[in-house]
């Protein structure tokens, strides 16, 4: 019967393992059973956590109604005891208009009223009603009549329309009408004949005051818990005329409408709307009711609503809480049953865990002690001092082995670090004899050009002399000799600086890549004018470079050239600054040819060239002058095509520690 209940590939699953079916038995009234009740006590606790919250907003919407009720009767009593009063009728018997305008002003300020004015008897009124006993009633008045009357409240009528999410659509663009509390009252002369009407109002359009002291009764300070915040508002028709709602921090959200689904039910519909609604940018248990004018049209609405989010969170605090003590009263309970079955099914588990591990190549698995004492327990123990017989015997085959290999491979790290000194000494004599050599070199050809140098400049000081104002005609041509002379000298000296640069070594600064490079592009600029090509920059570097700024000139405008040589017919150059955790890279990329096939290090060697007419130096002296600073050039072909030159060199910070050469002036 149990296996027809199941399904088959369960029951598959089952039949694997002893510890599957003791979980089974242990663990599924637990799975099963407790996570029902807890859906069924989520979905009673949130139908009634609801309940109680439209239960809240119903009863303030009762006493925000009561209120305005109040309001109604106030200022139609306020209106009919001023119609009635004596001064009044003093005052229009004895045609003093002034006095009747001055009575009236301060009448409406007592009264709290926005306006208080008479009319002529014969006049229906604003709402299309005639006089005729106390008559305080909701209307809705064209603003342009309601700014003759009253000129101050004409800001206050015009509401600009704001749009709203999930309104009906509206062509409006501003709500121009007034919605006011209009109270009309018969003045009678002593026979008892109507002689004036009194018309009192309050205009509810932007009346901020008005809908503050509703918010205020309704959610006193403090009423409302979880710091959730009420709300009141009036609408006409479907636009917020005044409201404490905010659209964003102080700004209150007068003009935005209300959603269409309330519309249809409150305007369209005539009924009540208790439940939670979208209000401007957040969600409310809200309540709204349609207000009526005298004619028993509805012609706008009244709400009231606190924000739900805060009860909302609470709610399902609640109901977390309570489905965590269900899961921890599952996990006890899951413990228990663990515990209980754990004494049957761990020696089992462990002896095949131990088996399948010393299959795998661990060969110190073991099953351990065990609490269990039994003959499972006791088998265990027997498995664990077979391994440990078979482990000793291979740990002596693998020690033997391990030493083997140990020898043989400390002998192959011996041959390889002798090989590779022999090797860096085999460069470093290659390098040596190659700077001595040309190091005599330039040593005697300096030494032969000094001395005919210095004998053309001898003679061009005593022709100065000697010819003294006669040689006025041709001191342009003895200026043009004194300055070839000088750039000889020039030559010769840069010429031993090749031979031997650290001999010349000049001061360190510290010094921005991205403008050293705008240095060499301005020394380079007639040659960059003549090949046609567009350099693009893209200096990021931060860090400072501690060099000298002569000699990174020389580096980088030997990296320019070069650049430059490679695209005889135009091309794009581009120079990028970057920085690394203790350097600086500054890359030159051309889209030329790119470099030859080979080891790109061997570019940097003396006398080596790609070019006919090059002597193949550059690269080799500016790698010894970014070397004496800590820093390398790294050589590579492109992306894209061409070749990119990296020039690695140490942050002004750390340069003092990698100088090199005592020749250097920190």
């Amino acid at each position: 019967m149990v296996r027809r209940l199941i399904p088959g590939r369960a029951v598959h699953w089952l039949a694997q393992s002893v510890r599957r079916k003791l979980l089974a038995m242990a663990l599924l009234p637990l799975v099963v059973v407790l996570p029902l009740l807890v859906a069924v006590l989520v979905l009673w606790a949130e139908r009634a956590y609801d309940g109680l919250l439209i239960s809240k907003v119903r009863s303030d919407l009762a006493v925000a109604h009561g209120y305005f009720d109040q309001v109604v009767a106030e200022v139609g009593g306020g209106t009919e005891s001023v119609a009635q009063s004596h001064a009044l009728h003093r005052l229009m018997a004895r045609g003093e208009t002034a006095g009747v305008s001055e009575l009236l002003a301060r009448q409406r300020q007592e009264l709290g009223l926005d306006f208080l004015t008479l009319a002529a008897p014969g006049d229906p009124g604003w709402a299309g009603q005639s006089a005729g006993g106390r008559a305080a009633r909701l209307a809705v008045i064209d603003g342009v009549h309601v700014a003759r009357v009253a000129p101050h409240l004409a800001e206050r009528i015009r509401v600009p329309l704001v749009s709203t999410r999930n309104a009906a659509p509206t062509a409006r663009t501003v709500e121009d009408r007034a919605l006011v509390v209009l109270a009309t009252s018969p003045v009678r002369d002593e026979a008892g004949q109507t002689v004036a009407l009194l018309r009192g109002g309050l205009l509810l359009n932007q009346n901020l005051p008005f809908i503050d002291h509703i918010n205020h009764i309704v959610y006193p300070e403090g009423t409302l818990p979880f710091g959730s915040q009420g709300t009141a508002t009036l609408f006409l028709d479907d636009v917020r005329v005044t409201t404490n709602v905010r659209l964003f921090q102080d700004q209150r959200a007068i003009g935005t409408r209300v959603s269409q689904a309330v519309r249809d039910a409150v305007l369209e519909r005539g009924g009540s709307w208790f439940d939670r609604a979208f209000v401007v940018n957040d969600w409310y248990v809200s309540a709204y009711e349609p207000l009526v004018d005298g004619h028993g049209e509805r012609v706008g609405m009244l709400y009231v609503g606190f924000l739900e989010q805060p009860f909302r969170l609470v709610k399902w605090g609640v109901l977390g809480g309570i489905g965590l003590l269900f899961l921890v009263t599952m996990a006890g309970a899951a413990f228990l049953s663990l515990r209980l079955a754990r004494s049957i099914f761990e020696p089992v588990e462990r002896m095949n865990r131990t088996i399948e591990r010393v299959e795998g190549g661990d060969s110190a698995a073991r099953v351990g002690p065990l609490a269990s004492r039994d003959e499972v327990g006791s088998l265990a123990q027997h498995l664990d001092h077979l391994l440990d017989v078979v482990a000793q015997n291979t740990h002596s085959l693998q020690r033997w082995a391990a030493e083997l290999d140990h020898k043989v491979a400390e002998r192959t790290r011996e041959l390889a670090a002798s090989n590779a000194s022999l090797v860096q000494a085999q460069q470093q004599l290659l390098k040596s004899e190659k700077l001595a050599t040309i190091g005599q070199l330039t040593a005697g050809v300096a030494h032969e050009i000094n001395n005919p140098i210095a004998v053309i400049q001898g003679n061009l000081d005593l022709l100065r002399e000697t010819l003294g104002e006669h040689a006025r005609p041709v001191l342009p041509e003895l200026d043009l000799l004194d300055q070839q002379v000088q750039r000889m000298r020039l030559i010769v000296t840069q010429l031993l600086q090749y031979a031997r640069p650290t001999d010349y070594a000049g001061y360190v600064e510290a010094l921005d890549a991205g403008k050293v490079f705008d240095e060499c592009l301005m020394l380079a600029r007639h040659r960059l004018e003549q090949s046609q090509v567009v350099v693009e920059r893209n200096y990021h570097a931060r860090a400072a470079v501690g060099f000298n700024r002569q000699e990174l000139q020389q580096v980088l405008l030997n990296l320019l050239i070069n650049a430059m040589q490679a695209m005889p017919e135009g091309g794009r150059l581009v120079l990028r600054t970057r920085d690394e955790a203790q350097a600086v890279v500054l890359e030159v990329q051309d889209n030329g040819p790119g470099l030859p096939a080979g080891d790109p290090r061997e570019l940097f060697q003396a006398f080596v060239t790609t070019r006919p007419e090059g002597h193949g130096l550059g690269l080799w002296i500016s790698q010894g002058l970014v070397e004496r600073y800590g820093g390398r050039i790294e050589a590579g072909p492109a992306p894209g095509g061409g070749a990119l030159f990296r020039v690695r060199l140490l942050r002004e910070a750390d340069v003092a520690a990698q100088a090199a050469g005592p020749n250097a002036i920190l």
